[in-house]
């Protein structure tokens, strides 16, 4: 749910290369990004129902040996802080006190004083943080530059016009080439991360968009919804190999990829919901940001 729940680095890419507000495209994610959530939680629940083996409950031991008290200290200790630091970087950005960029670094900010406070802070840590987000930061500006450069050579040899022409002229009418365009995603979240993705199919797919009569807010949103896919799907599904690094040695690759297949599925049937009800992206930004 990373790249979907605010505060999102590929929301943010989005909202740059669609020319939107970033207030906008956070607001218009909250919905479909609960909704997301929920079919987990009722798949979770339904699935441990069905094979209570799969996921077993505390034995009486191991519950009493935490208090209520002790549990719920732990509850707030863990959910408090991450709330404080969401809202400090949302509430910049939805009252209009700071940018993206500015909220970033209340984020960042944020995240320090709680390091402090958790009597988590070295200066080696710091030396690390500073040496990791320089690596990562580099690695997206030379696949933006990249990407960049290939968008802007194929669009200006005529490309674009190409492509839209032949979606369009395909005939499938507006739903059909809609559902043309996320199958198209789809695949190449196989392949590519979202970076690419977002940089090559945005300047072919928005006018297609515009073109049909997508609201952008709405259309950009369901690419983000469909590209939640992009973590689970192999060959490239980031979240796979995650989980097999910290996943016990009799844990296989190939059981996290059939692990993982229900949740496309689910993240489908989010992409149809919103697609059914359009205000589960739209509503939110209307009264939120004017």
């Amino acid at each position: 749910m990373g790249i979907l729940i605010p505060p999102s680095i590929m929301l943010i890419v989005m909202a740059n290369q669609a020319s939107l507000s970033v207030g906008k495209l956070f607001a218009g994610a909250i919905i479909p990004g609960l909704i997301l959530s929920s079919l987990y939680i009722a798949y979770i629940l339904l699935k441990c129902y069905v094979h209570p083996e799969v996921g077993p409950s505390l034995t009486k031991e191991e519950r009493s040996a935490v208090s209520n008290r002790e549990l719920s200290v732990m509850l707030l200790k863990s959910l408090i802080p991450p709330m404080i630091l969401i809202l400090g970087v949302l509430g910049t950005i939805f009252t209009g006190i700071a940018t993206p960029t500015e909220a970033s670094g209340v984020g960042a900010f944020l995240a320090f004083m709680m390091t402090v406070a958790y009597r988590k802070f070295t200066w080696s840590g710091l030396c690390s943080a500073l040496a990791q987000t320089g690596k990562t930061t580099s690695m997206v500006i030379i696949i933006l530059v990249g990407a960049t450069c290939f968008t802007g050579v194929f669009l200006g040899l005529g490309g674009g016009d190409v492509v839209e022409q032949f979606i369009v002229s395909i005939g499938l009418g507006k739903w059909g080439t809609f559902v043309v365009m996320m199958a198209i995603c789809f695949i190449l979240g196989m392949f590519i991360d979202w970076i690419g993705i977002v940089m090559i199919t945005f300047p072919l797919f928005l006018p297609i968009a515009a073109q049909l009569g997508f609201d952008k807010v709405w259309f950009v949103v369901t690419i983000a919804v469909m590209l939640q896919d992009s973590f689970l799907t192999p060959p490239f599904g980031y979240a796979l190999f995650y989980l097999k690094g910290v996943a016990p040695p009799e844990v296989k690759t190939s059981d996290i990829y059939w692990g993982a297949f229900p949740f496309w599925r689910l993240m489908e049937l989010g992409l149809v919901i919103v697609v059914i009800f359009p205000k589960t992206i739209t509503w939110l930004p209307d009264l939120l940001v004017k």
